[in-house]
């Protein structure tokens, strides 16, 4: 195996970075051990001449100990003569701060005042720092940079780097999820997966399937996370380890008292319902490493036994709850993910059902990646489930991939949702729109009034509001809250009225359905007549929909079509859903070179030739009709 730690990429922090170089005095660079505090200072002087120093824990009652290295004499000298030996350095750094001795930390404040250099020094959040090095941030002498957890999106792009190929969407949020986040963790995490295999390449795609190894690198950092415990508090560890949650009440006088010291450690928390559970997702596979065989088989004998089945089945009905009431701004996470993220249960019927729902929640939240994921892994499970097949063509084709989406869309000839948006990537919205009614016509017939609704709603996103009113009126009368909000879009889009659309976007992403925002958005900043307000829409809608996970819908390709001639639009759609210059010109009866000719004047106006992100990257070069 390669060693990662030679070639592991710096990405994630581009916004902290342009900060730090674009500063003239330098940062304070504050975040959590593990975070790439280190990494970040390093690539923000890469390239430029600069001194390098670093506070270590066996330095701290040396005099200027961690810039022996820099000045002769340090343990002698003055605050300035260890500045005049430094006189030629245009730029330092001081690498873990807060570990500083005093005279070391006085020397770096006596730097920051005089202005003479920049200085970036690096912080580690929470850790008590020499009053010299506190002021640097509390006097805001230099400017602070946070370096925070790294996002899903950040630690996609890092992982696909790293291993160089395309890494699976679930994995990758595993990944974050089980790192929370953290650089150092994240790179143990892979290091011991490939090691051990759970995280594996197949197919031209890495998939982690299994529990985290608890070995090298990676065991001793959760292990030194968790810390020194008496034999009481390792007990309930252990427990908790193996039964996942205890009811605080019911685990007995003689345990609280260690559930309390655990609690008060930042080791466990405590929900609403008074169950304690393991603060951080490698613990319990940590703990349950560090346990013998013999009380293994005990501690698990004694946990409850979980009906899966039903459990599963519990799930799959709140995610459908969810999807039909439209309030989607948190997924709670279950034993489907559970079992997903170790390839565990197999033989349960119920986990095909619970991807389709997944996917499903994840395709309304805009999240369309995800969506593709889940339905994948359903049918992984179960090849021909008919909900999975329909999450997956829906998703291909939200993501604006047509050539998937018509994969998919033979398998799934019962639901009428895939061929509307089929038509829709394949540029024919009329048809879509269409088809949307003729779905939504077919699911009332059937006493669906959860697909019906959203069938409906469809035809308002692909740009014909006009026939879904009525309906929509109808549906709302019922007294669903959602269907009046979709009812309150079609009318704002019928009306051209942009401050109203505008306001059914907030209330659309308050929801958590950031697809559907985005979207509405971008329809405000065709309705405006006035272009400051039109820029402001379209700037919101890009925001939107770069949460969206690359989303390609025909209200989204208005934001990469502003600065296009209509024609140019139609041929940049077809383009983007995977069409040839030999399919788009049959398609528009035009010849090949005229395809080309489009699309060069296309690319030069948008700035970027790959049809796969033209929509995300234009959006950020709207220009508002006039």
């Amino acid at each position: 195996m390669d060693d990662l730690g030679t070639h592991w990429p710096f990405g994630g922090r581009e916004p902290e970075l342009q900060v730090l170089r674009a500063s003239r005095v330098g940062a304070v660079i504050i975040g959590e051990a593990g975070s790439g505090r280190s990494r970040l200072a390093a690539e923000a002087v890469r390239g430029l001449p600069h001194a390098w120093a670093a506070g270590t824990p066996d330095a701290t009652g040396l005099r200027f100990g961690a810039f022996a290295h820099l000045l002769p004499d340090a343990a002698t000298g003055s605050l300035g003569r260890a500045a005049e030996a430094l006189r030629h350095t245009r730029m330092l750094v001081v690498d873990d701060a807060h570990l500083l001795d005093d005279a070391s930390a006085a020397f770096v404040r006596h730097l920051v005042v005089q202005g003479r250099m920049r200085v970036i020094a690096t912080v580690c959040a929470g850790e008590p720092a020499p009053p010299s090095v506190a002021e640097l941030s509390r006097r805001r002498l230099l400017p602070v940079v946070g370096c925070g957890p790294l996002s899903p999106g950040s630690a996609a792009g890092i992982l696909a780097s790293a291993l160089g190929g395309h890494v699976e969407t679930l994995t990758a949020a595993w990944l974050c999820r089980a790192s929370r986040g953290n650089m150092r963790l994240l790179h143990a995490l892979v290091t011991a997966g490939r090691r051990a295999g759970t995280l594996r390449a197949s197919g031209g795609m890495w998939r982690w399937r299994g529990e985290p190894p608890m070995t090298g690198r990676l065991g001793e950092l959760v292990r030194a996370a968790i810390g020194e415990t008496d034999g009481q508090e390792r007990d309930v560890l252990e427990l908790l380890a193996f039964a996942e949650s205890l009811d605080a009440v019911e685990a007995g006088e003689a345990a609280v008292p260690a559930l309390e010291r655990l609690e008060a450690r930042g080791l466990v928390v405590t929900g609403d319902d008074l169950r304690v559970r393991l603060a951080h997702p490698l613990y319990g596979p940590a703990l349950r490493a560090g346990v013998g065989r013999l009380r293994a088989a005990r501690l698990a004998a004694g946990r409850p036994a979980e009906d899966v089945a039903a459990s599963l089945a519990a799930q799959s009905r709140h995610l459908a709850s969810l999807a039909r009431s439209g309030a989607l701004t948190t997924v709670p996470y279950g034993v489907g993910e559970r079992l997903t993220e170790l390839d565990a249960g197999w033989e349960e019927d119920g986990m095909p059902e619970f991807c389709a729902r997944r996917a499903e929640v994840a395709r309304l939240r805009g999240e369309v990646r995800d969506a593709h994921a889940w339905s994948t892994e359903g049918l992984r499970r179960m090849p021909g489930h008919e909900g999975c097949l329909v999450e997956l063509a829906l998703a291909a084709a939200h993501a604006g991939d047509l050539r998937g989406a018509e994969e998919a869309l033979p398998r799934c000839a019962r639901d009428g949702r895939p061929a509307v948006w089929a038509l829709a990537a394949a540029g024919d919205l009329r048809g879509a729109a269409r088809a949307a009614l003729a779905a939504a016509d077919l699911a009332r017939r059937e006493g669906d009034r959860h697909a019906e609704l959203y069938a409906v709603y469809d035809a308002v996103r692909l740009g014909d509001p006009a026939a879904a009113l009525p309906r929509l009126a109808r549906l709302a009368g019922t007294d669903e809250d959602l269907a009046a909000l979709f009812l309150r879009h079609a009318g704002a889009l019928a009306d051209g009225n942009g401050p109203k659309l505008d306001e059914v976007a907030r209330l659309l992403e308050e929801r958590g359905m950031l697809l559907f925002a985005a979207e509405a958005s971008a329809q405000a900043a065709g309705a405006y007549g006035d272009a400051r307000p039109a820029a402001a829409a379209l700037g919101h809608a890009a925001a939107l929909a770069d949460a969206c996970q690359g989303a390609s819908t025909p209200a989204l390709g208005a934001l990469a079509t502003w600065r296009l001639t209509p024609r140019q639009a139609e041929v940049l759609r077809l383009a983007s859903a995977g069409l040839t210059n030999r399919q788009i010109a049959q398609r528009l009866v035009i010849s090949i070179r005229t395809v080309g000719n489009h699309l060069c004047r296309a690319y030069e106006r948008i700035g970027d030739s790959d049809r796969t992100v033209l929509s995300r990257r234009a959006s950020l070069e709207v220009m508002p009709r006039r």
